[in-house]
C-alpha cells in the first residue's frame, strides 16, 4: 500500500485520498433527534443560518430536494470547500459512533471528497486529533450521478491515553485511545463539521444530505482500561494482544498443529478450480492466439488478460506473497511476554530498519525488528520451514480461487512458477526535482540520464529471473507517485537549480515560445532581468492565467517523457512482459497522467481502497485495460488494534465486501484483475517503516487464515470466468 496513509496531515497521505469538499448554506434541522440511535445534525430541511456557515471557493444553494448544492472553485485555496458549525456551540454525539453524509456527485467526473469534524484540542494540521497524534478518516470517490455515504467511525475515549505506548498507528481500545484506526475522540464537544476538496484543478458540483450521528457507541462498562501498572505486557510469544480472546487466537503449540491439520485437510478437499489450466487462465472458455506469454485483448466487448496457451485470464491475486515482516523492539523491552527473541532457533527473525518513512516514535532512528510471523512459521513447519511455507502459498492461492501473486513478493516463491506473477521495478539512485513543491516524496527528473540509466540496470537485475519467463505476467514501475496537480511538476522543475535537467528542458521549450525574456515578461506578468536570471532563481513565482497555460504544456511533456522513458526501456529489456504502469493514487487534480498513461502502458494500475468499483471511472479518456494493484478491509474483531484503509464492522462484514468489491471489478469492462493488499496481517505493535499495524492479512500474524475471507473468496474465484463473462458493464 503504499503505505502510507493512513494518518496525516492536511496534504492526506494515503488514507484519505481525495475526499471532495461538501457542506454549504442551506438548510438543515439541527440536532434533532431522529430515532434512538440517530442524531439528525443537518437535513437542510430549511435554510442554515449564515453565521453558521464558512464557505471558501465555493457557493452553495438549497436544491428542491431539500439537499444542500455545493459548488467548487478551480484553484486559489488549496483546500476549498465549506464549514457547518453547531448551532450552540457544540454537538454532544458521546452516545453514538459514527457521523457522515450523503454525497451525490452531479459533475461530469469522479468527484474525490473529503469529510472532517472538529472538536477542542484540535491541531488544525492534524484535522481533528489532539496534536502529536495522527487522524483517521474515510476517503471516498464519486462517479458522476452517484450517490454514496461517507461515515467516518470514531471512539468516545478522550485520546488521552492510560498507558505509555508509542510506534503504532492503531491502538487498543483498552487503554482509552481509540479503537485501532478509529480516531478517539472528544465526542462530546464537537463543535464544527466540514467538507473540502484538495486542489480542484476544475469546477465540481455536489449535493449533501442527511448529516447525522449514529450507531451506539462502547460504554465505560465496555471497555476495561489499564494503565502502566497492569497492561504490560500485552504481547504474547506468537505476537497476539494478551488483553482479548477470540475465534482462532492460539493459545499454546497445540492449536497451531491443529490449525495446520484443519487447513491440509481443507486444501487436499478444495484444491482449486476445476476450469482453472495450470496458469489459472479459463480452460473451459474460448481459445485465442497463443503467443507463449501473457497480453491484453478485448474479447466481448471487455478488456482481457490472456495467458500464454491463448486461454482468457482475469487476474485475482494477493500483494506481499512472503514472510519478512518485523515491528520494532527497540524501548520496548516491558511489552513481550515469553520473548521468542531470546531463544537461539529464532535468530534469524531478527532485521534492522534501516530508513523509517513515517515521522513517528522511530524516525530519524534505525530500530531492530522482530519477525513473529516467521517465527510462528518456524514453529508451525520446523524443519525446512521455509520449503514448506513457499509451497503452502502456491496451494492456498490456489485453492482460495486466486491466480496471481502480486507487488512486493518474496521472489524464492514466484520463482518457482507455478502461479503467475508481477514485479516491481525500481528506479533507485535517480536524480530528484529540487524544487519539489508540496511533495513528501520528490519526483524523479525524467529528463536527467539518470532516469533511464536506472531503469535499465533494474530491468537487467532482472534477467534469468522474470525477465522472458511466461509465468510472469508483468512489472510495475513506481508505486503511487505524487503527481500533484496539472502543473506542480512544472512548477518544481521552475524552482529546481539551473543544473537541473528538467528546468533547462523547461527554459528550452520557453525561449523556443517567446522572443526573448521581455515577451515572457508581458505574459507572465514578472520582472525576470534575464533567461540566465529566471534559471538561476529559486524563489516562488506568483503564477497568472499564462504561466499556468505554459506550465501545463510542460507538465504534460515532462509526464509523457515519464511514461515514454518507462515504456521503452522495458520493451528493450523486457518485451515478452507487459508494462503494469504506476499504481495510481489521488490523481483527481491530474487527469492529465492517467491520460498519458494510457498512451504507454499495456495496463493501468490503480491502487483503490473503495467499497465498489463496478462503475469506476479513471481521468483518462482512452479505452484501456485497467488492474486494481491494491485494496483490502479490516475490522478489530480478531485482535488487532487498526481496521486498514477500509475498515468494517466484523469478520462477516469484511468477506461481503470482499464478494462485492470483487464481482464490482468483474462487472466492469476495462479491469482486467485485483490484488489484494496483502497476504498477512500487519505485525500488531507496527511495522518498522511506518508503523502501519493493520488487520489486512488472508492470515493472521500466526499463519492462521481467516475462515470468512477465504470462504467468500473461494466463492467468487471458483466462479470467476462465467460471472465476467456474463456480468453486465461499467463503462469506463
Amino acid at each position: 500500500m503504499t503505505t502510507f496513509l493512513r494518518n496525516i496531515t492536511f496534504p492526506w497521505p494515503r488514507r484519505f485520498r481525495g475526499l471532495l469538499a461538501l457542506l454549504a448554506s442551506s438548510v438543515m434541522t439541527m440536532g434533532v433527534l431522529s430515532m434512538a440511535d440517530e442524531l439528525v445534525l443537518y437535513d437542510f430541511s430549511e435554510p442554515v443560518p449564515p453565521e453558521l456557515l464558512e464557505m471558501r471557493q465555493t457557493t452553495t444553494r438549497l436544491t428542491e430536494a431539500c439537499a444542500l448544492e455545493i459548488v467548487f472553485q478551480p484553484r486559489g485555496t488549496r483546500w476549498p470547500g465549506i464549514t457547518l458549525k453547531a448551532p450552540d456551540g457544540k454537538w454532544d454525539l458521546r452516545p453514538y459512533r459514527r457521523i457522515g453524509l450523503d454525497i451525490r456527485n452531479t459533475s461530469a467526473k469522479v468527484a474525490q471528497v473529503g469529510f472532517r469534524f472538529d472538536y477542542p484540542r484540535v491541531d488544525s494540521d492534524y484535522h481533528c486529533i489532539g496534536k502529536g497524534r495522527g487522524f483517521w478518516q474515510e476517503e471516498i470517490d464519486i462517479m458522476p450521478g452517484e450517490t454514496r455515504r461517507l461515515d467516518i467511525s470514531y471512539d468516545n475515549a478522550d485520546g488521552k491515553m492510560t498507558v505509555d505506548l508509542f510506534g503504532m498507528q492503531g491502538y487498543p481500545v483498552e487503554i482509552n485511545a481509540g479503537m485501532g484506526g478509529v480516531p478517539a475522540v472528544n465526542a462530546g464537544n464537537v463543535s464544527q463539521i466540514l467538507v473540502f476538496m484538495d486542489s480542484p484543478q476544475e469546477s465540481y458540483s455536489i449535493e449533501i444530505d442527511n448529516i447525522k450521528a449514529s450507531g451506539k457507541a462502547v460504554t465505560g462498562a465496555e471497555r476495561p482500561v489499564f494503565n502502566n501498572d497492569n497492561f504490560f505486557p500485552f504481547i504474547d510469544t506468537y505476537g497476539q494482544f494478551i488483553h482479548r480472546d477470540w475465534p482462532g487466537k492460539v493459545h499454546g503449540p497445540e492449536d497451531i498443529e491443529a490449525h495446520r491439520v484443519a487447513e491440509e485437510k481443507e486444501l487436499a478437499a478444495m484444491p482449486g478450480p476445476a476450469d482453472w489450466n495450470k496458469w489459472g487462465g479459463w480452460a473451459a472458455g474460448p481459445q485465442l492466439n497463443a503467443t507463449g506469454f501473457f497480453r491484453t485483448e478485448k474479447y466481448a466487448d471487455k478488456w482481457w488478460l490472456v495467458d500464454p496457451d491463448g486461454r482468457l485470464f482475469i487476474s485475482h491475486g494477493l500483494d506481499c506473497v512472503r514472510c519478512n515482516e518485523g515491528t520494532p523492539i527497540d524501548d520496548r523491552a516491558s511489552w513481550f511476554q515469553d520473548f521468542p527473541g531470546d531463544r537461539e532457533e529464532f535468530k534469524n527473525c531478527f532485521s534492522t530498519q534501516y530508513l523509517v518513512q513515517y515521522n513517528g516514535y522511530y524516525r530519524g532512528k534505525k530500530p531492530q525488528l522482530f519477525d513473529f510471523n516467521r517465527a510462528n512459521i518456524m514453529r508451525k513447519y520446523g524443519e525446512d520451514w521455509q520449503a514448506k511455507a513457499r509451497d503452502l502459498a502456491h496451494r492456498r492461492l490456489r485453492s482460495w480461487g486466486l491466480n496471481t501473486i502480486g507487488n512486493w513478493s518474496d521472489a524464492n516463491v514466484y520463482l518457482q512458477r507455478r502461479t503467475p506473477y508481477f514485479v516491481s521495478v525500481g528506479t533507485w539512485g535517480v536524480k530528484v526535482l529540487e524544487g519539489g513543491v508540496g511533495h513528501k516524496r520528490r519526483f524523479s527528473d525524467v529528463f536527467d540520464p539518470s532516469f533511464r540509466q536506472a531503469l535499465d540496470k533494474s530491468i537487467a537485475r532482472e534477467r534469468g529471473k522474470s525477465v522472458d519467463d511466461p509465468w510472469c505476467i508483468g512489472y510495475f514501475v513506481g508505486n503511487e507517485p505524487r503527481w500533484g496537480n496539472v502543473t506542480a511538476l512544472a512548477e518544481s522543475a521552475l524552482l529546481s537549480p539551473p543544473e537541473q535537467a528538467a528546468k533547462i528542458e523547461l527554459l528550452k521549450g520557453l525561449q523556443a515560445q517567446y522572443a526573448d525574456i521581455q515577451a515572457l515578461n508581458a505574459a507572465w506578468e514578472t520582472s525576470f532581468a534575464s533567461w540566465e536570471a529566471m534559471s538561476a532563481n529559486r524563489d516562488e513565482v506568483k503564477l497568472n492565467d499564462a504561466a499556468r497555460r505554459d506550465l501545463r504544456v510542460f507538465n504534460r511533456a515532462f509526464i509523457e517523457t515519464y511514461f515514454r522513458t518507462v515504456r521503452d526501456a522495458l520493451k528493450a529489456g523486457a518485451p515478452n512482459q507487459l508494462y503494469a504502469g504506476c499504481r495510481f493514487v489521488w490523481t483527481t487534480s491530474n487527469a492529465d497522467a492517467e491520460d498519458i498513461a494510457g498512451a504507454y502502458c499495456d495496463i493501468v494500475s490503480h491502487n483503490l481502497y473503495r467499497l465498489d468499483v463496478s462503475f469506476y471511472k479513471d481521468a483518462g479518456s482512452r479505452d484501456v485495460p485497467l488492474l486494481i494493484g491494491e485494496f483490502h478491509f479490516g475490522a478489530l474483531d480478531r485482535g488487532m488494534f487498526h481496521t486498514g484503509l477500509e475498515p468494517v464492522e466484523t469478520q462477516e462484514a469484511r468477506a461481503e465486501a470482499y464478494k462485492n468489491y470483487v464481482l464490482g471489478m468483474l462487472r466492469h469492462r476495462n479491469f482486467v484483475g485485483c490484488h489484494w493488499f496483502q497476504y498477512a496481517d500487519q505485525p500488531t505493535t507496527g511495522r518498522g517503516a511506518d508503523e502501519e499495524n493493520f488487520q489486512i492479512g488472508f492470515v493472521d500474524i500466526v499463519d492462521t487464515p481467516y475462515p470468512e475471507t477465504i470462504a467468500a473468496c473461494r466463492e467468487v474465484g471458483y466462479s470467476l470466468y462465467e460471472y465476467r463473462l456474463k456480468a453486465g458493464s461499467g463503462k469506463k
